[in-house]
């Protein structure tokens, strides 16, 4: 990513609705895995480290992520050494090291997915699990995607498939921030039409930042019973055979 996204998503991963909205949802659906109470927990990709704290609700977490400035933020913030590593093939762990594995909107940052699935699945333990986010649609491609170094946007079924590839049984996949679905594709098309390259990811003013959370949040229980046809992003639950 560009400095200025990682800097920028330093000071919103707490507050912004989509951050917040995406930490329920994951809480909900990592909340229901059969996890042991001692849960060896790795995030890779973390940023600031804006999951950790919700991460250790289920364990002991450890965490990985390239960019210096941002590792340095993460140790301090959280009292704990991020390491430092790459994917696919610069991860500093031992294969079956964890319970689970959490990618949160890190794969479509990689040249070679499948290769990076296949990797962070070698790290889990026998039935561990592998969590993963990534944006939809590859039609809802817009700036935001160049500034943030995406290389691609994803159906579920191509998810799934990277899953099946790397020998994992899925547990759930589905779409999810489907109510605001609209909502984003109707303002990045009329900035396609008018030729606005504007990004998407800045603070709204608190009242909408507020209603926007509250109907993204709203997902969580949903998520929690049954999967979701359609949404601005999907998630992957890979568990590895025993």
């Amino acid at each position: 990513m560009e400095r200025v996204v990682y800097d920028r998503i330093r000071v919103l991963e707490q507050d912004h609705w989509w951050f917040a909205g995406r930490r329920r949802i994951l809480t909900g659906l990592i909340g229901d895995l059969p996890l042991p109470s001692d849960a060896r927990i790795l995030e890779v990709g973390c940023g600031a480290g804006g999951n950790i704290g919700m991460l250790r609700r289920f364990g002991s977490v450890r965490a990985m992520e390239p960019d210096a400035p941002s590792r340095a933020y993460a140790s301090e913030r959280h009292d704990m050494t991020v390491d430092d590593g790459r994917l696919p093939d610069g991860t500093p762990y031992a294969p079956a090291s964890f319970d689970a594995v959490c990618a949160f909107d890190v794969v479509e940052h990689v040249d070679d997915d499948a290769a990076t699935v296949s990797a962070l699945a070698r790290l889990l333990d026998r039935s561990g699990y592998l969590v993963v986010t990534v944006p939809a649609y590859g039609w809802m491609w817009s700036a935001h995607d160049e500034a943030h170094h995406h290389k691609r946007r994803y159906g579920r079924a191509q998810m799934e498939q990277l899953f099946r590839d790397a020998g994992l049984e899925i547990v759930r996949a589905s779409y999810f921030n489907s109510l605001l679905l609209p909502l984003a594709a109707g303002v990045r098309l009329a900035k396609r039409l008018v030729g606005i390259r504007s990004e998407d990811d800045a603070m709204p003013p608190a009242s909408v930042n507020r209603l926007l959370e509250q109907i993204f949040s709203s997902e969580a229980g949903w998520l929690r019973r049954r999967s979701l046809p359609f949404g601005l992003s999907i998630i992957v639950i890979g568990r590895r055979s025993a």
